[in-house]
C-alpha cells in the first residue's frame, strides 16, 4: 500500500533556500530602517529592467515612503486606489493621532486604518522582498520602518473559463480549467463547500518557482497516501516545472511504462469526484490540467457524463470504448497473423475478394500494414500541429486523395486501408488521450512479433503487456484493480456501471477513511444496505 510514514520535515524547505547567487547572496540581508539603503540594495537588482517602477510619496503629509513593483505583473488601477491613493490622502489621520503616535505606531496605523487592500502581510528580509516583486506584489517601504508591506496586487491577462477541448461532453458541465491556478482552485472549492476540504500549497522548480497546490478531504483521503503525495513532490530538485506533466513524470510510481499512472483532467467535476471518492488532486500554476493520484487503468476509459446517464445505456456505452481501446491494439497484428499464417481462417469468398484486392501489391501483408501506419501516425501529428483553420483540410486530404491514390497506385490493398482506418477510428473512440497514445505506440512491437512468428508473436506480445499492466502500481495501489486483484465489490463501476444507489462505498482499494458514500435510510427502501441490514436485524422475516 501507500509508503509508510515519512518524518521528513519540510523538503519544502528547498523551495525557501534561495536557489540563485542573488538570491543567496541576500539571504541574510535585512530591511534598513533607513528606506534609501533598502531601495539602493533592490535597485541593484531591478535597475536595468525597464517594467520596475518606483514611486516617490510622502503618507501621512510628511513621513517619506516609496512603492515599488514590477509593470508587467501588477495591477496599476489597484495600486493607485487601493495603495497610493489612500496613503497619500490621509492628512486628517496625521493631525488626530499626533506626530508621536503615529511614530509609535505607524505600522499598526497603517496596516489597520489606511491600506484597503485585502491581502497585505509585512516581512523584515530582504529575499522574501524582492521575493514578493518578482511574484507581482507591490512593496511599501516607510522611512522609519525596518519592514516592509508586502501588497499582493498580481495581475497578468488570462483567458476565460471555457469548455475544455479535450474532455467534451454532451450533458454535464461546460467550466475548465485555466493556466490560473487561483481560479482552478476556486473552481473545484465552489463545488466543495465543506471544512474539510484542504489545499496545501508548496512551490516546485529553482527558477520557475511554480506554485503547486495539494488538494484533498479529510477524513476521507488515507492520510498516508496524503504524506507519500508531499513526500514526493518534495523531493522533487528541477530547474524548472511548466505544466503539470512535469510533475506526473516525476512522482508516477513506474516512469519507464508506456502506460499513465496518474490521470489529468481539464474538467473540475471530475476533480471533485475524484476528491470525492478519496482520491487526492495535483494543481499547477500555468497549466489547465490537473492530476488525480492514485489512478487505476479503468478510469482512463471512464468520462465525468458516465455518472449523468442512465446506468444501462453508460454500461453499454463503456463496452464499446472497451472493445475500440483492444481493437485499436490488435487489429493491424490480428490482420497481418491472418493474411500471412492462417488464410484458412477466413472465409473462401472472402479470402478471394482480399487476394484479388493484394493482387499487385509488391509487399508482404506485414510491410504494407507497418508503411500505412507509420503514415496514418504522420498524418495524425501534422493534424495536431498544424492551425485549426488547415488542420481539417489537410486530414480528408491525406485520408481520402492519400489513400485513394495509394491504392489505385498499387502500393497498398484497399482491405489494408480499410483496416487502419477502423483502427485509428478505435483510437479515437478512448476518452483519455494519453492511454490512447500508449496503446497506439505499442501496436509497431506487436506488429513486429506478429509478422515474425505469426498468432504466437502475438500472443507473446500480448501476454508480456498483460504482465506488465498487472506488474502496475499508482501510489501503491494495482493499476488493475478490482479486476486483478479481485474485488466484487469494486465491480460494480468497472467496465458496468451499477445504477448509482448501489454504489455504496468508496473504492476499497483507495483505504479511505471513511469507506461509506450511501446512507441508508428507510425513506429508500430499494437501497440494497438497508434491505442488508435489515436481513441481519431479521425486519424483512417480521
Amino acid at each position: 500500500m501507500f509508503s509508510k510514514k515519512t518524518k521528513e520535515k519540510n523538503k519544502q524547505s528547498q523551495s525557501q533556500t534561495p536557489p540563485s547567487k542573488v538570491m543567496e547572496k541576500l539571504s541574510h540581508i535585512q530591511i534598513h530602517h533607513n528606506q534609501q539603503e533598502t531601495i539602493k540594495e533592490i535597485q541593484n537588482i531591478f535597475g536595468q529592467d525597464k517594467d520596475f517602477c518606483k514611486r516617490e510619496i510622502y503618507i501621512f503629509g510628511d513621513i517619506p515612503s516609496t512603492v515599488l513593483y514590477l509593470n508587467s505583473i501588477a495591477d496599476k488601477e489597484c495600486i493607485s486606489t487601493d495603495i497610493i491613493k489612500p496613503l497619500t490622502q490621509n492628512f486628517t489621520l496625521g493631525q488626530t493621532e499626533g506626530t508621536k503616535e503615529i511614530t509609535n505606531n505607524l505600522k499598526m496605523m497603517i496596516l489597520k486604518k489606511v491600506l484597503y487592500h485585502a491581502d497585505v502581510n509585512t516581512d523584515r528580509r530582504l529575499v522574501k522582498v524582492i521575493d514578493g516583486i518578482l511574484r507581482g506584489k507591490t512593496i511599501l517601504l516607510v522611512n522609519g520602518l525596518d519592514e516592509a508591506f508586502l501588497i499582493d496586487t498580481f495581475k497578468t491577462d488570462r483567458r476565460s473559463i471555457t469548455q475544455p477541448e479535450t474532455e467534451q461532453v454532451i450533458r454535464g458541465p461546460r467550466d475548465g480549467f485555466i493556466e490560473d491556478i487561483r481560479t482552478n482552485t476556486a473552481l473545484v472549492r465552489s463545488r466543495l463547500p465543506i471544512p474539510e476540504f484542504r489545499i496545501k500549497d508548496m512551490e516546485i522548480g529553482t527558477l520557475t518557482k511554480s506554485y503547486v497546490a495539494i488538494c484533498y478531504i479529510e477524513g476521507i483521503a488515507n492520510e498516508a497516501l496524503i504524506e507519500d503525495v508531499e513526500r514526493r513532490l518534495s523531493s522533487i530538485d528541477v530547474d524548472r516545472i511548466l505544466d503539470a506533466g512535469y510533475i506526473e513524470q516525476f512522482i508516477q510510481d513506474n516512469p519507464r511504462s508506456p502506460f499513465p499512472q496518474i490521470k489529468s483532467s481539464e474538467r473540475p467535476d471530475v476533480i471533485v469526484g475524484n476528491l470525492v471518492e478519496g482520491r487526492i488532486a495535483i494543481l499547477v500554476d500555468g497549466s489547465p490540467f490537473a492530476l488525480v493520484a492514485p489512478a487505476t487503468f479503468n478510469q482512463f476509459y471512464h468520462t465525468s457524463e458516465d455518472y449523468n446517464e442512465r446506468f444501462i445505456m453508460v454500461s453499454l456505452i463503456r463496452m464499446v470504448r472497451l472493445v475500440a481501446l483492444l481493437f485499436s491494439l490488435i487489429m493491424p497484428s490480428m490482420y497481418v497473423a491472418v493474411i500471412s499464417y492462417h488464410p484458412e481462417l477466413i472465409p473462401t469468398a472472402f479470402a478471394v475478394a482480399v487476394t484479388s484486392g493484394r493482387a499487385g501489391v509488391p509487399f508482404p501483408a506485414v510491410v504494407e500494414v507497418f508503411l500505412m501506419e507509420s503514415a496514418m501516425e504522420i498524418l495524425r501529428e501534422a493534424t495536431v500541429r498544424m492551425p485549426k483553420q488547415v488542420g481539417g483540410a489537410i486530414s480528408i486530404v491525406g485520408v481520402l486523395v492519400v489513400g485513394q491514390a495509394a491504392v489505385e497506385a498499387g502500393f497498398v490493398s484497399p482491405i489494408t486501408v480499410v483496416v487502419i482506418a477502423l483502427t485509428s477510428i478505435g483510437s479515437f473512440a478512448t476518452p483519455a488521450y494519453n492511454v490512447a497514445i500508449g496503446f497506439r505506440m505499442m501496436r509497431f512491437p506487436l506488429l513486429i512479433l506478429t509478422g515474425i512468428f505469426g498468432f504466437y508473436g502475438l500472443m507473446i506480445g500480448l501476454l508480456f503487456i498483460t504482465n506488465h499492466v498487472l506488474s502496475l502500481k499508482s501510489f501503491g495501489v494495482p493499476y488493475l484493480s478490482p479486476i486483478a486483484p479481485l474485488n466484487f465489490g469494486g465491480l460494480k463501476d468497472t467496465i458496468f456501471r451499477a445504477p448509482l444507489n448501489w454504489l455504496l462505498d468508496r473504492p476499497e482499494e483507495l483505504q479511505t477513511q471513511n469507506q461509506r458514500r450511501i446512507n441508508p435510510h428507510d425513506s429508500y427502501p430499494n437501497n440494497p444496505l438497508l434491505q442488508k441490514n435489515k436481513q441481519k436485524s431479521g425486519q424483512l422475516d417480521e
